[in-house]
């Protein structure tokens, strides 16, 4: 039998939507030397759950719909999300390729720079997320196994091995050469191919989902500390972020790039921030206004962080045009527009879709 369906997976999709347009408009504005710290704070620090926190309801989606006690039907399973992963994946890659070539005037990649491109998921900055996903959908039994045996120990014991991995990962791997050019490709992109990275939360996802009344218990007895986590781990955020500048002598753009979601304090607050937006969600009532603008977002979501790139270079092409500097009111003001012509193209595109099936199919790997 079906289950209810979970708001709550849709509202954290939206805020975590909203994250990822302003962590790609807040890069492009850090580059500009006299951006503003604290609005590259606003949009690349505030914003740094986004990204593993769709690990975390993708697997919490995924599990909240298995049965364990049942057979799992890995072909099946990999039909089904390959569909819907694996071919919006190759149209969108190979649209951002052939819109790359037309706008730089630089050649189409041949075939050995696609294959390339398509591993490590590099036709555009944002789109390595369904690379890693691929891969969690292809490790899957083994996900299932950690899941079914999983418990609280076991999983914290999963988290400090994940702050040591990554911390691995940061350092020791960070500036390391092999001869063999193969070889230093597949490390310099360790990022956008190894699940590793975020192993802990994917598997805390569904190991909710598979314990979810007493997930549901957990939220509404600890409500009031987890808000404490939340805004005790941002806090962290912002401190190493400014202490990168304001002792590290980092710029702020730099700051930016050393606080990130696979640092010991961007662990937690991934963590505290999935605790706290689905506590949120699931326990708190909200105005009509809200639920229905999540909604709106979160059931675009997809679409939205596919194609946000076009809106984003878009209104570049504009701003730069219109010869506008990119001051606090205009960067504001440059998100909003992103975030709205982002959602009204999902809309446009859904629309036309549900006359065309083959759209749905290439650009959301689905026909509705």
């Amino acid at each position: 039998m079906k289950k209810p369906r979970l708001a709550a997976i849709e509202y954290i999709r939206g805020i975590a939507m909203l994250g990822v347009i302003g962590i790609h408009v807040g890069s492009a504005y850090s580059e500009i030397p006299a951006a503003n710290m604290h609005i590259i704070a606003l949009m690349e620090i505030l914003t740094r759950f986004s990204v593993p926190i769709f690990f975390f309801i993708s697997a919490f989606g995924l599990f909240y719909n298995l049965d364990l006690q049942e057979k799992f039907h890995y072909a099946s399973f990999l039909r089904r999300r390959f569909r819907v992963v694996l071919i919006p994946y190759l149209f969108w890659s190979f649209s951002y390729l052939l819109l790359d070539s037309i706008f730089h005037q630089s050649p189409f990649p041949d075939g050995i720079t696609i294959l390339y491109i398509l591993f490590f998921g590099t036709a555009k900055y944002h789109i390595y997320f369904l690379v890693i996903l691929l891969w969690f959908y292809v490790g899957m039994p083994l996900w299932i196994a950690m899941v079914r045996h999983a418990g609280s120990k076991s999983l914290l014991l999963l988290f400090l091995l994940q702050v040591a991995f990554n911390q691995f990962s940061s350092t020791a791997l960070w500036n390391l050469q092999l001869e063999n050019p193969l070889f230093n490709e597949l490390l310099t992109y360790r990022l956008n191919y190894w699940v590793l990275h975020y192993l802990f939360i994917f598997v805390l996802g569904g190991w909710l989902a598979v314990h979810m009344d007493a997930f549901m218990d957990f939220l509404r007895r600890y409500r009031q500390a987890l808000v404490l986590f939340f805004i005790c781990t941002l806090l962290g955020m912002l401190g190493s972020y400014y202490q990168a500048i304001f002792q590290d002598g980092l710029t702020a753009a730099e700051a930016a790039d050393t606080v990130h979601q696979l640092t010991p304090v961007g662990l937690l607050y991934t963590l505290a921030a999935s605790l706290f937006f689905f506590g949120l969600f699931s326990q708190q009532r909200l105005s009509a206004a809200w639920t229905g603008s999540l909604s709106l977002l979160g059931h675009h979501s997809y679409f939205i962080y596919l194609a946000h790139p076009l809106a984003i270079n878009l209104l570049d092409a504009l701003f730069h045009r219109a010869g506008l500097v990119l001051t606090v009111p205009l960067i504001l003001l440059f998100y909003a527009m992103a975030a709205a012509v982002t959602v009204l193209f999902a809309i446009a595109v859904r629309r036309l879709g549900s006359r065309l099936p083959l759209l749905n199919l290439l650009t959301i790997g689905g026909k509705r």
